[in-house]
């Protein structure tokens, strides 16, 4: 369900819930390899923390993301829940339709003031797609329609796992099958997101850095990119 202090929407599993948000911020980059960052952050205690990409949620819990590339283009983000159903989370009414991205520059998903992500639904991973164009600012978004909201697909049919050794260390449920990687080549994906993928499957190179997630590819890219989020939760 989402929430803010007009409307209501359902959206499944991934809700969106009234909360304070910040603004874009202007941050250096290392420049080279095109590259992207995406860090995870949840509230708790009446403040964001960033968090590892694969610590497994908590119903209730309120995430949101952090992006930045070192490059201009587009962001389109979709998630796939627990249940198979898609749902375009970026760009939305609800979330923010100014999807440009400008190298260096750091963007918040949902990117309005008021709205936030919070885990809901059955157990599971929410599969969270990005496709990221590059492009000239200047120049007409690519078109890119969104995922028809009847269309429903089988998710992985995994249980979320803790890393013992983690979990003994620390007491985070961390699991290492969460976060970004490449979409898997035989996944069943909705015609938009097929599309993309068949073009956008790339040499794609995946790093932690602390509890931030970095994606770089060793060519500059000329065309469409995705990859797979996933978050999971109890």
């Amino acid at each position: 369900m989402i929430r803010n202090v007009v409307r209501r929407f359902t959206l499944p599993v991934l809700l969106l819930t009234a909360i304070s948000a910040a603004f874009p911020q202007s941050r250096s980059m290392t420049q080279g390899p095109h590259r992207m960052e995406i860090m995870l952050e949840r509230h708790q205690g009446g403040t964001w923390h960033t968090i590892d990409p694969g610590l497994v949620l908590a119903q209730g819990d309120q995430v949101r993301f952090r992006f930045r590339t070192n490059f201009d283009g587009y962001l389109y983000v979709t998630n796939q829940n627990s249940s198979g159903t898609y749902q375009q989370l970026f760009p939305r009414l609800e979330t923010g339709q100014d999807n440009h991205i400008t190298a260096n520059h750091e963007y918040q998903v949902p990117a309005t003031t008021s709205t936030v992500f919070t885990i809901a639904g059955p157990a599971g991973y929410e599969t969270v797609y990005w496709l990221v164009t590059p492009g000239r600012l200047s120049e007409a978004p690519p078109r890119f329609e969104p995922v028809p909201p009847d269309y429903k697909s089988t998710p992985p049919v995994l249980t979320p796992r803790c890393d013992d050794t983690i979990w003994r260390s620390r007491g985070d449920c961390i699991d290492h099958s969460a976060g970004p990687n490449l979409v898997p080549r035989d996944v069943e994906l909705p015609q938009t997101l097929a599309q993309a993928a068949g073009v956008g499957r790339r040499d794609l190179v995946f790093m932690r850095q602390n509890d931030k997630a970095v994606i770089s590819s060793p060519a500059p890219l000329t065309g469409p990119v995705i990859y797979e989020f996933r978050l999971a939760h109890r």
